[in-house]
């Protein structure tokens, strides 16, 4: 009693009940569930799937069922290495049983007969810059007078070949040629090495070293036109130079000159007037040039210096590329007389879409056309060379 003296009445230690763990057999239903669902989880992803289906003799919605064409498919009889092969539309179909009796199925294509689809190849246009240089063996042809451009035997023409591409975009875009290369030599270094190359050089057929420049200038992404002398109404106290085209020579003097200008050069989109203002003007004799020029698949691009010129209404009577320049960009050779007539050019394009100026080759010019091409790409201008300018009905 020494411990409990103490202690209040009925104040004594009482007795914890021993508690009894008590499991239900819903506890133990729910716990064998859960390990079972637990275990074919853990089989299902530690066993491979099988790649095929091992039992190709029961039936199945998959083996029984149509094919593409409506048709159920036959089975191959069992046996290592036999095959069966049924054409489905569009595809041919080939089972072979292997040798554990699993059916392995094979679809390739079925061969396209003349009633598919037609596959439309459409030829590439401009040249690769890595070839730029080099002519295409195929859009030449010999003559008396050398090697001349011609239509390739399936339908390219140098004009395609030779174009430089451009974006595609329907933006306001100008074409700006630069002509009288050829001439002088560093006037034609100057002017290939400096301008852009989205601008447009014509080669003076009566100028030196032609082939080289003409390498120099396509390599610098430059597309490039062939200037041919044509009669003024000066002539001949203006001359343009030997094999001058006149307007009192016969038909085949002219083709002659012209074929011996033409082969002086390769390479290029298409023929440029050097003077030629009264030639222009004479139907009897531009007819026969234009005609020869349309059908090697050329463009002809008149610098609009004679407005009495009929090569545009000729052109479209051919159904040949054309083009004729909006503004002469240089008649005053001053730099800040050429920078007024860009900016004429550029009003003309943001009212018409696109325009076309026409140049030489003077230090002014080049520095004038350099500076503003500059500008005006920073304003949204696209400069495009002459070819996807030119009115051209047989893209």
């Amino acid at each position: 009693m020494g411990a409990d003296l103490h202690k209040a009445l009925g104040q004594g230690e009482r007795r914890r009940p021993r508690k009894t763990l008590r499991v239900s057999w819903r506890a133990i239903g729910s716990f064998a569930g859960v390990s079972v669902v637990l275990g074919l989880s853990l089989f299902s992803t530690l066993t491979p799937l099988p790649l095929h289906d091992s039992t190709p003799n029961l039936p199945s919605s998959r083996a029984s069922g149509p094919d593409a064409t409506g048709e159920i498919p036959e089975q191959p009889p069992i046996g290592a290495g036999l095959t069966a092969t049924r054409p489905a539309a569009g595809a041919d179909v080939e089972r072979t049983v292997t040798d554990n009796g699993t059916v392995v199925t094979k679809y390739s294509p079925k061969a396209r007969g003349n009633s598919g689809p037609l596959l439309i190849d459409t030829p590439r246009i401009g040249q690769d810059p890595r070839m730029a240089g080099t002519p295409n063996e195929l859009l030449l042809e010999d003559s008396p007078q050398g090697r001349l451009p011609t239509v390739g035997p399936d339908g390219l023409r140098p004009i395609d070949q030779y174009a430089r591409p451009w974006s595609g975009a329907r933006g306001t875009r100008i074409a700006i040629v630069v002509g009288g290369l050829g001439l002088s030599q560093t006037g034609t270094q100057r002017a290939i090495r400096e301008l852009p190359g989205e601008i447009t050089l014509a080669f003076a057929a009566t100028g030196n070293s032609l082939q080289r420049w003409m390498q120099e200038a396509r390599r610098d992404g430059h597309e490039i036109l062939l200037q041919v002398p044509l009669e003024p109404f000066d002539y001949p106290s203006n001359d343009p130079g030997p094999g001058t085209l006149l307007t009192t020579a016969g038909a085949d003097t002219n083709m002659a000159n012209l074929h011996e200008a033409m082969a002086s050069i390769t390479n290029y989109t298409g023929i440029m007037n050097y003077m030629g203002g009264k030639f222009l003007a004479d139907a009897n004799a531009l007819e026969p040039v234009m005609r020869d020029i349309s059908k090697r698949g050329l463009l002809f691009f008149d610098d609009g210096s004679s407005a009495r010129s009929l090569s545009g209404q000729m052109a479209k009577a051919m159904g040949m590329p054309q083009a004729f320049a909006d503004v002469q960009i240089d008649g005053q050779l001053d730099q800040q007389a050429i920078l007024r007539r860009l900016d004429e050019l550029e009003r003309i394009a943001l009212r018409k879409g696109s325009a076309t100026g026409a140049g030489s080759a003077f230090d002014e010019t080049i520095d004038a056309v350099r500076k503003w091409s500059e500008e005006a790409s920073r304003r949204g201008i696209e400069i495009v060379a002459i070819s996807a300018l030119a009115e051209n009905p047989q893209p």
